[in-house]
């Protein structure tokens, strides 16, 4: 029986992926933070020990005796700043991995992102072939997934055998950390004033875990996989967010130039803004892929594109229920009124320009 180490078990993925471990008959030891919350690891099989991922003696006692590692341990809130986002994504991946390598650990699984693959171009979809440029995508979370992953072969290519994952947008069950789904939270409390065009590539938490094991089981060293499922717009994401919740979807879209600048002007007033600049810039980006490469090579094939957001919605409205936007719930009557008025704008525009 294989002794394998989970980091970032008491993230959603994190969590996934401990249970299918467990499933799968591994000896699984997980790392939480001090004073983590663990209510994702209720009733599993797992030894659990404190750890933080940055901290070279942690992580060290962590891999006494382990045979293999799931580096998940990631900050993902586009809110964190810079600062938290490469310490525990760059700085936790230097330092899980070189302690791997020096622990003599036998296969590793590393949690990357698609976004660390950059958006697609146009209309189209990008794989793992895409080189990232991250002036162009200008995004923190991005830029310190991909610099993690640098190290992550860095350390490789000293003789750590690493296989990456690049799971796309993920939705499902257990986030209790409120990270990737907290897009769906908002949602369903109607606090996204506004979208602006765009693309998001949306997979199941489960299909991810499913992906590490298979990456695990027949990845090859040093390549990267994409995990992704359905690419939806982001007016088709919203509409299907609101057919299978009941909420209305939020009323108003404008333009990229547009949105950005109500961002700046929510950033300059006191308090915690509805919507930052950088949460339109990653909106109106195209993060859509093609899961080819994962398929062919491990055998992974994804569920139904609407059961994460089926999962998500059931497991918020069982976490949260009277907070959340029941069925029929509507927008606020002025978000309704100016997206009313944009469309009405957009209407003539389209008519006198045909003319």
């Amino acid at each position: 029986m294989s002794k394998t180490l989970v980091t970032g078990a008491t993230g959603m993925v994190g969590a996934h992926v401990a249970r299918a471990l467990v499933a799968r008959g591994d000896e699984v030891r997980v790392t939480v933070p001090q004073r983590g919350p663990v209510a994702a690891l209720a009733d599993l099989d797992a030894e659990i020990v404190t750890a933080d991922v940055v901290d070279r003696r942690d992580v060290r006692r962590a891999l006494k005796g382990v045979d293999r590692l799931f580096h998940v341990a990631g900050a993902t809130a586009l809110r964190s700043g810079w600062h938290e986002l490469h310490r525990v994504n760059v700085v936790g991946t230097r330092v899980a991995l070189e302690e791997a390598l020096r622990a003599g650990v036998e296969k590793v699984v590393h949690t990357s992102t698609a976004s660390a693959i950059g958006p697609a171009h146009g209309r189209g979809t990008v794989d793992e072939t895409q080189s990232f440029n991250a002036a162009r995508v200008g995004l923190t979370y991005a830029n310190a997934k991909a610099e993690a992953e640098r190290e992550a072969l860095r350390i490789c290519a000293q003789g750590l055998p690493v296989v990456i994952v690049n799971p796309a947008h993920v939705l499902g069950r257990d986030d209790v950390q409120r990270s990737s789904t907290e897009l769906v939270r908002r949602f369903l409390r109607r606090e996204i004033p506004l979208y602006v065009e765009g693309a998001l590539c949306i997979v199941g938490a489960a299909d991810v875990a499913r992906g590490h094991l298979l990456a695990d089981e027949r990845g090859v060293v040093g390549e990267r996989y994409i995990l992704g499922g359905r690419n939806f717009t982001n007016d088709r994401l919203f509409a299907d967010l609101g057919r299978l919740s009941g909420v209305e979807p939020p009323a108003v879209k404008l333009p990229l130039a547009a949105a950005l600048a109500l961002a700046r002007a929510a950033e300059a007033l006191p308090g915690r803004p509805a919507i930052t600049v950088e949460e339109v810039r990653a909106m109106s980006l195209r993060w859509a892929y093609r899961s080819t490469k994962a398929k062919r090579e491990l055998g992974w094939v994804p569920g139904h594109h609407e059961q994460p957001l089926i999962d998500t919605i059931d497991w918020l409205r069982e976490r949260e229920g009277g907070r959340l936007g029941a069925a029929g719930a509507r927008q606020p009557i002025v978000l309704r009124a100016a997206g009313f008025g944009l469309r009405r704008v957009e209407g003539v525009w389209r008519v006198l320009a045909e003319e």
